[in-house]
């Protein structure tokens, strides 16, 4: 590339940030531009549902680089900065009460917004989501002067959160429409695994149920479901979502549909305009078209994207991975699968320390691990664990029964 390129990254998120890191690490020596609408730097989302949220861990352990990485970068931050138009033509970038400023090559990493929660009540105190640091800061204030709280929601965000304001010794009772926590990710025999994990913590699943309304004087009280159950509380903390920010893109002229459509390259319909992270629906060489808004993703597709806008024609192929901590168990899991034909498992689901294989077609879709993993400094588990995005990504037809067998070892699957 040209030296003394400007290159500029809308969204001082995780992605933006490594994306920037990248440019550098590869040998980038033009101008990087760093725009960002929080105030903060940027910053690690996931454990604001768990360590941080126990305030186990200090906000600047949640930074993705120092403070002073950026001045030594010569990495130009712009934070508390909202970039509100981008013009593909004369490639400039709007920002509110700033100049305009010029680009020769857009990187798009502005993630995604909590779902609007559309449920009487919702305005009032004490009902909150979870999304940024302040939205935690508030949560945590809140655990200290409130004993019972209503977790509405049991994805990752809602089962997590269960989970951390019961290690802080608060009351939980949990609403959720499904069967099983994440029923529609893992399935019901998984998700009954995590049922009973939660139940013996005491949370209060009140499963197959919605919340029709949250109640109260000022302050919510209490949460009327759809089934007429009334639980009172002192707080709640819905987690029903994100979607992605793409009016930006939208407005400039981009192709948009759940997320800015990427190709294997990162790269938008808009010349020059690359994305990258969960605002992001990507052409995956294994998976088709897919919007993830996990931390692997927004690291790894932050690394790729600043790579393909260094001019490398590498397709970003990452096996996608995410992990979840709740209470002593850890949760893995590898690959992508919204349906199967059969699911198997290596351990007893019962014993929570399995691997579980999903199948279609005879071939491996996804992994999912329970208590399989989590020690960096044994072999024998990440191998485990490479193995299975090994078989996911060759798409090998895998006997079942060896996949079962403990005895036989994943890689030996691996043709």
């Amino acid at each position: 590339m040209p030296k003394r390129q400007r290159i500029v990254i809308v969204g001082a998120s995780l992605a933006g940030a490594t994306a920037a890191a990248t440019l550098r690490d590869e040998g980038f020596d033009g101008e990087i531009h760093l725009i960002g609408a929080e105030t903060q730097l940027p910053y690690n989302r996931p454990p604001l549902s768990k360590g941080y949220l126990r305030r186990q861990e200090d906000f600047e352990a949640q930074l993705v680089k120092p403070p002073s990485y950026y001045a030594a970068q010569s990495i130009e931050l712009k934070l508390g900065v909202r970039a509100t138009t981008i013009d593909p033509r004369q490639k400039i970038v709007e920002v509110e009460g700033g100049e305009p400023v010029a680009y020769d090559q857009l990187l798009v990493t502005t993630g995604g917004r909590n779902r609007t929660l559309s449920v009487p009540g919702a305005n009032l105190a004490g009902v909150f989501q979870l999304r940024t640091v302040e939205d935690c800061d508030r949560i945590r204030a809140a655990t200290q002067r409130g004993r019972r709280a209503v977790v509405m929601g049991l994805g990752f965000i809602g089962c997590e959160v269960s989970a951390s304001l019961r290690q802080l010794g608060i009351e939980v009772a949990a609403v959720a429409g499904g069967r099983v926590p994440l029923a529609h990710v893992l399935g019901d025999e998984v998700g009954q695994v995590l049922t009973g994990i939660h139940r013996e913590k005491g949370v209060e699943l009140v499963l197959e149920d919605g919340v029709a309304a949250f109640e109260g004087s000022g302050r919510v009280e209490r949460v009327r479901t759809k089934k007429g159950r009334v639980l009172e509380c002192d707080m709640v903390v819905a987690g029903i979502g994100i979607v992605p920010n793409t009016e930006l893109l939208a407005a400039a002229g981009a192709d948009v549909d759940n997320g800015v459509l990427v190709d294997a390259r990162c790269r938008t319909s808009l010349p020059g305009v690359f994305a990258a992270g969960d605002v992001t629906n990507h052409l995956h060489p294994i998976f088709g078209r897919l919007r993830v808004e996990h931390w692997n993703n927004g690291y790894q597709q932050g690394r790729a994207a600043a790579r393909s806008m260094l001019g490398r024609e590498e397709p970003y192929d990452y096996v996608h991975s995410f992990w979840s901590d709740q209470y002593e168990h850890l949760l893995e899991y590898v690959g992508f699968a919204t349906s199967w034909d059969r699911l198997v498992f290596r351990g007893r689901p019962e014993s929570r320390k399995f691997l579980g294989f999903y199948l279609g077609d005879g071939v491996v879709h996804a992994v999912v691990g329970l208590n399989r993993g989590g020690d960096p400094d044994d072999p024998k588990v990440d191998g485990e664990l490479k193995a299975a995005a090994s078989l996911i990504r060759t798409r090998v037809a895998v006997d079942p029964a060896r996949l079962m067998d403990e005895g036989v070892n994943l890689r030996a699957l691996v043709k």
